[in-house]
């Protein structure tokens, strides 16, 4: 059986000799599993261009779709959660602060931002989920805040990107403050005659929800959105009965009087443009 037996020697590949594929170099849509190049991902805003499955992306990446050139100025980077009331569940909070923070890179489930958004001064603040579920703790209060101050300082438009599963548990009533403090750093916003435009993605929910995610001189959202106080198997259990199809998503929000418009995250920035430029009108 001299078919397989090698003719010339030298061709073989080792296996120290072997390429791997680089990680992250393709990354495959949650919605149809269609696979792509991560950078031809990047480049139509984490959108499935089949099914137009808009993927969950953080604050990096909605600086980078939203600032021009993507270049901004980070505000208050530095603000990190304390433990005020020794919380300890599995484990302790601290812990916990400090272990996402590692894995994430991040310092909190918000960042703040001020850049230029078509050649317009912007502060924009963006969740990330990944940071505890995007939880609203002290930090995100405090840094919303400032952020505003900054925007009044600026005279110029404020934006939330909304991406957060509620309140932080572990900071409980100091948590659900949050919501009266940054509604009334938006009313100084709005006395300081200054656009608050609310973007809300999916998820928003809980007391984020429940407060500032709603108090937009413009609400939006992405498409499929889940927006809600309380998640569809909650609601469901509590009322004990079946929901009506899409219910609690961006869609079925708008058709209800909650929403503004829905925007394509392909066509946020230059949407974005016009609205603001119609304040400004």
């Amino acid at each position: 059986m001299s078919w397989f037996k090698r003719s010339k020697e030298g061709i073989t590949t080792s296996t120290k000799e072997k390429k791997e594929t680089p990680e992250g170099l393709w990354q495959k849509c949650s919605n149809c599993k269609t696979i792509f190049a991560a950078d031809d991902l990047a480049r139509n805003a984490y959108v499935c261009d089949r099914c137009n499955h808009h993927e969950r992306i953080g604050s990096a990446e909605y600086f980078q779709i939203l600032f021009d050139e993507g270049k901004f100025k980070e505000l208050n980077k530095d603000v990190k959660s304390g433990d005020p009331l020794k919380f300890k569940d599995t484990k302790k909070y601290t812990d916990r602060v400090k272990a996402t923070q590692k894995k994430s890179g991040l310092t909190d489930a918000i960042r703040t931002a001020k850049g230029k958004l078509d050649g317009e001064d912007i502060v924009i603040a963006a969740m990330d989920f990944s940071f505890i579920g995007g939880s609203m703790g002290s930090v995100m209060g405090e840094k919303i805040a400032r952020a505003i101050d900054e925007a009044i300082k600026s005279k110029c438009p404020f934006m939330i990107i909304s991406k957060s599963g509620g309140a932080r548990m572990m900071e409980a009533g100091l948590s659900l403050m949050q919501m009266a403090k940054v509604s009334g750093k938006l009313g100084q916003l709005s006395e300081a005659k200054l656009p608050y435009i609310s973007f809300l993605t999916d998820p928003t929910t809980g007391g984020v929800t429940a407060s500032f995610a709603m108090l937009g001189d413009l609400n939006i959202a992405e498409p499929d959105a889940l927006i809600a106080f309380a998640g569809p198997r909650v609601v469901r259990e509590t009322i004990g009965r079946d929901l009506p199809d899409g219910f609690q998503k961006s869609e079925f929000v708008l058709e209800h009087g909650f929403l503004d418009y829905i925007v394509e995250r392909t066509e946020l920035k230059e949407t974005l443009a016009l609205s603001l430029k119609l304040f400004k009108s």
